[in-house]
C-alpha cells in the first residue's frame, strides 16, 4: 500500500499524524507521508487517518 497527501486540500489540522505518526507527519503546517510504502503494521492507522481527514486530502493506492 501507498498513500499519498494532496497538499492543496490539506489543512495542517494533523489527525492523520496524530493517527498514524509513523506515516505521516506536520511540516510547515501540511501533512507530508514519511515513507514509499506503508509497512503491514501501520496499514489500519493510515485507513483510519484517510478516513479522519475532514478535508479528505488523504489518498490510498493499493498495489
Amino acid at each position: 500500500m501507498k498513500v499519498k497527501v494532496d497538499e492543496e486540500l490539506c489543512t495542517g489540522c494533523g489527525l492523520c499524524s496524530d493517527n498514524c505518526a509513523e506515516v505521516f507527519e506536520l511540516t510547515d503546517d501540511v501533512a507530508q507521508v514519511t515513507t514509499d510504502e506503508v509497512a503491514p503494521e501501520h496499514e489500519d492507522c493510515v485507513k483510519d487517518a484517510t478516513d479522519d481527514c475532514p478535508v479528505e486530502a488523504i489518498t490510498i493506492i493499493e498495489e
